[in-house]
């Protein structure tokens, strides 16, 4: 039977991705064959996997991490939010449908079912399985037919690593406070606490490790240190864009519109030291001394183009152009670049069609189905091959499409200006691959000799270590247990 061990969060963001990754990386130099698994995640900014599905971007560096190839199993329930009250809901990789908040809620006890389902496949793969839960199991108004933390807990009989953040304060009231709210049987799965992103002297910390101890009887793993060089991963959350580095050198602005999706694709930029990447917050204007406006992937399209017009970035980007500063479209971006989009199906929102920016000529039409896919392209300015991806819905065509600038099975892929300064693709994971990222800073002055896939490994090789220096990995792994599926229990 499988032995598993999970990582459940007092809250959103406390760095549980992260530890997943650092201690898959550790049991890997171990000897120790390792899968990650979240159960249920919610993100826009997703992987497409060599099974033809799609999952968390963070399952994916896990994955890495784990010396294993992404698989839809390892994020059975992928949650992509459109707007405040709805989302998209992918199953073992594949859309569903769009529920609301509620209409959720009931499915969440079906959606068990095939949780489960991948667990045991995956556990029939690997010695160990790393869960990562979501938010914090102290949502208890969430609790009735949870997937995401307890629920799945007790169903598959995983036993429960809980996660503080102290560097947002109050991490002894975070890990008390959430035995004191959850229930008794819940609180029963949990072996021992741990606390993230301490910064200073872990010797302040020793009698706060010892007052959680004795109220709450679990043991402490360790308390973990800010991890410096967490920027290098791509990130899982939109919140954590604002880590991406700034700097100095060539400028890249990326306005931060709110269903941005798949934004790994700034982090290979973010690695580099002549490239400063610049996250704009809403109400800001894109600098003047911009010298690259990059328009990410959305998962809302067009209403992201209506908030893109509403802060007056569109005035920005147009005096940006004149300037002959250059522009970069990547799928949600390069559809907002073009003359019109249309939705005759109502996709995204009621039917019709909107004028776009009018940098490219071209137009898109949004269709039913999504073009998910690993994709091979030949960049043909410096003949560079790139390991991309596409995950969109929509077809675009229109004349600068003729001055497309990848080719993909000889065809052109994007789309460009007359003057190629503006330009357009479907393609993510571009800037991953060095000869295609270096080809395209040389064009804008800068000289690039970061071997970017060295780098992630090498990083998650420093989390992996950064980890068992403070965290005593060798008990939390006598911690994990062979699991024991019972849907009774959740």
């Amino acid at each position: 039977m499988t032995r598993a061990i999970m990582i459940q969060g007092t809250g959103s963001n406390v760095g549980k991705s992260l530890l997943v990754a650092g201690l898959a990386r550790a049991c890997l130099h171990r000897g120790i064959s390792v899968a990650p698994f979240k159960p249920q995640n919610m993100s826009n900014n997703a992987a497409v996997t060599g099974d033809g599905g799609e999952i968390g971007r963070a399952q994916a560096l896990q994955a890495r991490a784990a010396g294993r190839i992404p698989h839809t199993d390892m994020n059975p329930v992928l949650l992509k939010p459109e707007g405040t009250h709805g989302a998209q809901v992918i199953v073992q990789g594949h859309p569903v449908g769009r529920l609301g908040a509620w209409d959720y809620t009931r499915e969440k006890p079906r959606l068990l079912g095939a949780v489960l389902e991948s667990f045991a496949r995956l556990g029939h793969t690997a010695d160990l399985v790393i869960v990562e839960g979501a938010g914090s199991p102290a949502e208890i108004n969430l609790r009735a037919g949870d997937i995401a933390n307890m629920g799945f807990a007790r169903a598959a009989g995983v036993p429960v690593i809980l996660v503080g953040d102290i560097d947002r304060g109050g991490v002894i009231a975070q890990i008390v406070g959430t035995q004191a709210v959850i229930a008794p049987d819940d609180a029963a799965m949990i072996r021992g606490f741990a606390v993230n992103k301490f910064r200073g002297d872990l010797s302040l910390f020793t009698e706060g490790e010892r007052t959680i101890e004795a109220r709450t009887g679990w043991p402490s793993l360790g308390v973990v240190p800010w991890f410096e060089h967490a920027w290098r991963l791509p990130p899982e959350d939109v919140q954590d864009l604002t880590s991406v580095r700034r700097a100095g050198g060539l400028r890249v602005v990326v306005p931060h519109l709110g269903a941005i999706a798949n934004f790994d694709d700034l982090t290979p930029l973010g690695n580099e030291p002549g490239v400063s990447v610049e996250i704009i917050a809403p109400g800001r204007p894109l600098p003047a001394e911009a010298d690259l406006i990059l328009l990410a992937g959305s998962k809302s399209t067009i209403a992201d183009l209506e908030t893109f017009r509403r802060n007056g970035w569109d005035i920005d980007l147009a005096a940006h152009i004149r300037r002959r500063g250059r522009v970069l479209g990547v799928c949600g971006g390069y559809q907002m670049l073009g003359r019109r989009i249309s939705d005759p199906g109502g996709i995204e929102g009621p039917p019709g069609s909107v004028a776009g920016l009018g940098h490219l000529d071209v137009e898109t039409v949004l269709r039913p189905r999504k073009r998910l896919g690993l994709t091979q392209a030949r960049h043909l300015a410096s003949g560079a091959a790139v390991a991309g991806y596409e995950i969109h819905l929509g077809e675009t065509t229109g004349p600068d499409c003729a001055r497309g600038w990848m080719e993909v099975a000889g065809r052109r892929e994007g789309a460009a200006s007359e003057d190629g300064r503006v330009q357009g693709t479907y393609l993510h994971g571009l800037f991953a691959e060095d000869t295609f990222r270096a080809a395209f800073l040389c064009e804008l002055g800068v000289v690039s000799d970061v071997l970017y896939e060295t780098t992630m490994d090498s990083t998650l090789d420093a989390l992996a270590r950064h980890i068992e220096s403070f965290m005593d990995v060798d008990r939390l792994l006598s911690l994990a247990a062979e699991t024991a599926p019972d849907q009774s229990k959740s």
